[in-house]
């Protein structure tokens, strides 16, 4: 596999042999998607031959022993994990969070205001915050310092490095697995993400007990255990992924948008045109303005294909041999549907590597139906807390970009190609100057806080 950011040389594969190429590592078939329609045809349109996932002995079996959603194959434990899930992540139930979101998209503002260097921060604790909440029912952590927030940011870090492409060679070659001491090291990370998780757990359920538990998604689970038949240890994972992945992947989204408002302020002035029309200066923009606010919404779209969290997606296998144009992709094959590649279609994103939201507002001034860009994954396998995550980057955008103009700084300018080589990308440390846009900016947040 290349490295650094093989999806970045994926793509120029992709320019160089068409929409599909195959490689071979060892005896696995990969084959890799770079243009849209053949991702929607092959990963969408096929979407039930497509679920499952190809073995993943040292991230999926070994780090995760086999109970992580986002790695689990075909089957009914993945049929389990995800049924519960989606009771407490779909559409309407996320509308539920919304209290949640807004007070904390509201303390982004004030750390933003007290420390405006330490941005990145800010959006991680806003991210951890709000999945804390909704995951275990925790009160917001002071900081993103907390120390249960740090410990599950180290699984997070751990399962991005052991994803990563190429690292570790047994899931080319499974007979590395009995080699002595090989894979000590994530044997043994397993052991303490389990501890961990379960330890939150075990809180939760303490709480219930003394009938002080507050409503959530671990909460939930521990009531209905037997109805989903999940063992104590796939309960504990399902509770702790979900916070892993959820303050992961939206910590980043918010930093890429105010990645991008730096670097293409004739864009971010688009969006406080908007603002200032529909929100005005007088009040904070709420979730009850998403309909009225498509140049945000656009913006917002416009950031997961530009510089999308995870870059190269996740690998899918083929449960029969699977026939497009004049390709077959053998049964057992892996497909890849790299999300960078994809969203630099030039057929369905004219100048792909521009930042252009007006992109996605249609003819009728609204967001686009007939475009959609597929940053959350594929099919059955596509991440079930999407929806969450979306709200969660439109309104710290909206206020964000409601409360200060963002400028790069001329002495030192933000390389918007520098990102972490994981799993799902993180955008290394950049310098950018908050400007508020209304006088009493500190004074209208906190009230709206108390």
């Amino acid at each position: 596999m290349p490295r650094p950011h093989a999806h970045r040389k994926f793509e120029e594969w992709t320019k160089e042999y068409g929409p599909l190429f195959t490689l071979r590592q060892g005896r696995n078939i990969i084959v890799i998607i770079g243009r849209y329609q053949a991702a929607v045809d092959i990963l969408e349109k096929e979407g039930a031959n497509t679920v499952d996932r190809p073995r993943s002995i040292a991230a999926g079996e070994t780090l995760s022993g086999g109970m992580r959603t986002l790695l689990a194959g075909a089957g009914d434990r993945i049929k389990k994990l995800r049924r519960a899930l989606h009771s407490q992540l779909q559409q309407k139930v996320s509308e539920t969070y919304e209290p949640i979101q807004m007070a904390n998209a509201k303390n982004v503002v004030l750390d933003i205001l007290d420390s405006p260097s330490e941005h990145q921060s800010h959006a991680k604790r806003y991210a951890a915050s709000v999945v804390m909440s909704v995951t275990y029912g925790k009160t917001t952590p002071t900081s993103y310092s907390d120390p249960v927030v740090q410990e599950v940011q180290k699984c997070l870090v751990r399962l991005g490095v052991t994803l990563t492409p190429g690292k570790w060679m047994v899931d080319a070659y499974p007979i590395l697995r009995y080699v002595p001491g090989y894979l000590t090291t994530l044997r043994q990370w397993h052991k303490e993400e389990l501890a961990l998780f379960k330890g939150q757990l075990d809180g939760v359920r303490k709480q219930m007990d003394s009938g002080q538990a507050r409503p959530s998604f671990a909460k939930y689970l521990l009531e209905r255990q037997t109805e989903y038949d999940l063992t104590d240890d796939e309960l504990a994972y399902l509770a702790g992924s979900m916070f892993g992945a959820g303050s992961d992947t939206s910590a980043a989204a918010i930093t890429i948008a105010i990645m991008a408002a730096a670097t293409h302020p004739e864009a971010q002035a688009k969006v406080q045109e908007e603002l200032d029309s529909v929100v005005g200066r007088d009040r904070l923009p709420t979730f009850g303005d998403m309909d009225m606010l498509p140049q945000t919404m656009a913006f917002v779209l416009e950031t997961f294909r530009w510089r999308p969290v995870s870059a190269g997606g996740f690998g899918h296998k083929a449960t029969k041999d699977i026939f497009w144009k004049n390709y077959c992709i053998p049964k057992g094959a892996t497909i890849i549907g790299n999300h960078w590649s994809i969203g630099r279609d030039p057929v369905v994103f004219p100048d792909p590597e521009s930042f252009k939201p007006p992109r996605w507002i249609g003819e009728d001034g609204q967001i686009r139906n007939d475009l959609k860009f597929y940053n959350f994954g594929f099919g059955r396998r596509v991440c079930p807390g999407q929806h969450l995550a979306v709200r969660s980057v439109f309104i710290n955008t909206a206020l964000i970009l409601w409360a200060f103009k963002i400028f790069e700084d001329p002495h030192k300018p933000i390389d918007t190609l520098a990102f972490t080589d994981t799993a799902n990308v993180h955008p290394l440390p950049f310098e950018v100057k908050f400007v508020p846009r209304m006088g009493r900016l500190r004074e209208m947040i906190e009230e709206h806080v108390e």
